[in-house]
């Protein structure tokens, strides 16, 4: 490490707890802060910056996301509380209330299960396979289309994940090659018809509402959208930002004296819509009585008699989970039976599907035989040549089909080991990541496999997952549609949503072996689910702790923060500096001097390397204003491409929930021109707004997969309430030599780490996991 720095901003190496401090920081220029913080353009304060992350939704809080929660919750979908969750916690029914409950869900559930044999055999008449983006075929690439689809607008949640089960498997034609240089973009919604938007339009004049939603509404209602509105106002729910209270003043509107908030289309569209903000938060289902209690809160005078309509009409679907084991069976006759306690759900089809088909493929995987390769010998040979953890993994994966990898990001060096040994077995071994970094940084590692950069038929190698889904990357594909492996690790296991989870394991062959591997620390998927945690509370399969530790300071520093722990750190080469500031103006001033000046000087690492991370994205010190300061200081000018520069660092999202870093390269009649992960990308300029943003801070949630050689952290004051250990842990753990902390939060960080847990997420992956497979312990 460098030399001591010459000005004294920093204060003493060591941990963010309440003894690190040091004495007022020294100015050294102008404030930056003053010139870059502002008031988030109307997305309220950090943490309450509201608006969806990494373009999914407006920037005016006007989003679902906005409804969905706080902070980056709301933004990055890290379970934010929904209006229904919110009120879940308000009280208990009593027995009688819930017995009640439990008797009417019932009395539905006949009628639900007649809806869902209909549908069913609507499926089974289906003869030829459904095109990619409309609806799904069993075969992994149309079910990748469809979630894409979904996430992107172009398709209705409630009929863009169904599949037929068992799901049949499509013969394919050779695989296509990888494509060449340039990326390939997502494509945007087709344009509609002029005529549908025309008509459209005329509706949403009429009834009030803003006339430029016409596509939007055009997409997510398709044909006869105009006829639809005026049938059901409340469908402009639909469309992603429109909020329940613009909503009823357009129905107001168009029906006048018609309209109430007693209207049965009012409820069913309301259900929907809190479910779709559930998942924004990360659920994929909710309780009973907390949608009940939802729909009271928005003025629904029978909020029952709502979600059985909704039930009734097949927008949503109503589960029941055992809570418990089954009771013991009466000792005689005169016992009457106990009834088993259940838990009832409502969820959206495109999730329940969604789970129903994980479980079933992940059960397939546990139970098929794997491939026969090698003898025990042969597998026992090779775990004993590995490092002990990674010899662990390896004997593991040798007995069974689906196996849990925990550990930090050393623990990639055993999964290097991994596959180096299906190489020597002669098996085709394959390892996933969700960003290019986490894949080119396990290609990087003595025993780890090359980057795919030869294209399908290679026997083993690296590549991201969704490379690897659209067949960008990877191995390809055998003749009945399945990914061409042996052996698949996933990486970043706790950022797969439930979708993808689902495609991944209906891409796997018979007999291929699955590895999971992450760290269970860091925060959950931005898509809903919990996947990872809850095959791991499930212990359905091995689970493998990795004892390699994080090297260095900051590796110390977030092991402790993933116990509970903010720990003080020997930091001899300044590993770790906090950096005390007093208020929001301070703390933007510090960040630039930092990124600018402090870290490249003392530390020796420029600021292309250096990430800056906060809580969200509004407010005075949520990455548009560090943005804007930072982009003043390290490249000026006058953002002549809707705000960018060339050379400006961007944060390109072309799907919610990914991000890939880049730089702006130019723009032009084709849009705006980005180099990102060494590929060439161009973005439509009508897409820019949405999808693009400045990328010199980021939000933790954007940042899960990364890691850069410094970070700086930062914590203003007000950001307090959205601290979690998970969100300390994942913003302190972006860092791989250098760690600097803006701490603006006093106690409120300490508190964090050891009292403040992930948010809970409701899923039903657990019961279907419990219901098919026992126990396992694990290693």
């Amino acid at each position: 490490m460098s030399t001591e720095p010459e000005t004294t901003e920093e204060a003493e190496p060591g941990a963010p707890g309440a003894d690190s401090t040091a004495g007022d920081p020294q100015d050294t220029g102008a404030d930056a802060g003053e010139s870059g913080a502002r008031s988030g353009d109307g997305d309220g304060t950090a943490p309450e910056g509201a608006g969806t992350d990494d373009g999914t939704g407006t920037d005016d809080g006007t989003g679902p996301a906005a409804e969905a929660g706080t902070g980056e919750e709301a933004e990055d979908g890290d379970g934010g509380d929904t209006d229904a969750e919110a009120t879940a916690g308000a009280g208990t029914a009593t027995e009688a209330e819930a017995a009640a409950q439990v008797s009417e869900a019932a009395a539905e559930l006949a009628a639900q299960r007649l809806e869902r044999e209909r549908i069913e055999r609507r499926k089974a008449e289906k003869q030829t396979p459904i095109a990619a983006g409309t609806k799904l075929s069993g075969t992994a690439a149309d079910l990748l289309a469809a979630v894409r689809a979904v996430e992107s607008g172009e398709k209705p949640v409630a009929t863009a994940f169904r599949e037929p089960t068992p799901p049949p498997r499509r013969v394919v034609e050779e695989p296509a090659r990888r494509p060449g240089p340039v990326a390939a973009q997502p494509a945007a919604p087709s344009a509609a018809a002029p005529e549908a938007v025309d008509a459209v339009r005329a509706v949403l004049t009429e009834g009030g509402a803003p006339e430029t939603l016409a596509p939007q509404v055009v997409a997510a209602l398709g044909e006869g959208a105009d006829s639809q509105l005026r049938e059901d106002p409340w469908q402009l729910l639909r469309v992603a930002g429109v909020r329940p209270e613009p909503a009823d003043g357009f129905a107001r509107a168009l029906l006048g004296a018609e309209c109430g908030p007693d209207d049965e289309r009012r409820g069913r569209a309301l259900t929907v819509w809190l479910l779709e903000q559930a998942a924004v938060a990360g659920h994929t289902a909710l309780d009973a009585p907390a949608l009940v209690a939802a729909l009271a809160q928005r003025a629904v005078p029978d909020p029952d008699a709502a979600v059985q309509a909704a039930l009734a009409e097949g927008d949503a679907l109503v589960f029941q989970d055992a809570l418990d084991p089954a009771p013991a069976a009466p000792q005689d006759d005169s016992e009457e039976p106990q009834e088993r306690p259940v838990r009832i759900l409502i969820g959206l089809e495109r999730y329940a599907l969604a789970e129903e088909s994980l479980s079933d493929g992940l059960g397939r995987i546990m139970n098929s035989v794997p491939k026969a390769d090698g003898s025990a010998a042969d597998w026992e040979e090779a775990a004993g040549a590995a490092p002990r953890s990674a010899g662990e993994l390896i004997r593991a994966v040798a007995a069974h089909g689906l196996v849990l990898h925990t550990g930090g990001d050393a623990s990639r060096s055993e999964v290097a080991a991994l596959l180096h040994a299906t190489r020597t077995l002669g098996l085709r071994g394959w390892a996933t990541a969700h960003t290019a970094d986490g894949r080119d940084r396990l290609a990087q590692l003595p025993a780890g496999p090359a980057q795919d950069t030869a294209g399908h038929g290679a026997a083993t190698g690296t590549a991201t997952v969704e490379g690897l889904l659209s067949g960008a990357e990877g191995p390809g594909r055998d003749a009945d549609g399945a990914l061409d492996l042996d052996v698949l690790v996933v990486l970043d296991a706790p950022q797969l949503d439930v979708e993808t989870a689902a495609v991944l394991a209906e891409s796997l062959p018979d007999g291929a072996r699955l590895v999971l591997s992450g760290d269970p620390g860091v925060l959950w998927s931005a898509g809903p689910g919990r996947v990872f945690a809850d095959l791991i509370a499930a212990r359905a399969c091995p689970q493998v702790a990795s004892r390699t530790p994080d090297p260095g300071p900051v590796g110390e520093l977030v092991s402790g923060v993933g116990i509970g722990e903010l720990n003080q750190v020997e930091a001899p080469g300044k590993e770790v500096v906090i950096v005390p500031v007093r208020d929001a103006g301070e703390a933007v001033h510090r960040t630039v001097q930092l990124v600018a000046d402090s870290v490249p000087r003392a530390i020796g690492i420029p600021a292309e390397q250096t990430q800056v991370i906060t809580p969200g994205h509004g407010g005075a010190v949520g990455t548009r204003a560090l943005n804007t300061a930072l982009k003043e200081r390290l490249n000026p000018g006058p953002g002549r491409f809707g705000g960018f520069d060339p050379d400006d660092r961007i944060a390109y999202s072309p799907t919610p929930g990914r991000v890939l870093q880049g730089r702006v390269v130019k723009a032009d009649a084709d849009g705006l021109h980005l180099e990102c992960a060494g590929e060439p990308v161009v973005v439509a300029k009508e897409r820019v707004e949405q999808t693009v943003r400045h990328g010199w801070a980021l939000t933790a949630h954007q940042a899960v997969g990364l890691r850069w050689p410094a970070a700086v952290v930062v914590l203003p004051g007000d950001a307090a309430a959205a601290l979690t250990r998970p969100w300390v842990y994942t913003a302190f753990g972006r860092a791989e030599q250098h760690l600097s902390v803006v701490h603006g939060v006093e106690q409120a960080l300490q508190y964090a780490v050891a009292e403040v847990p992930q948010k809970p997420r409701t899923t039903r992956l657990p019961a279907l996991l419990k219901a098919q497979t026992p126990a396992t312990t694990a290693s």
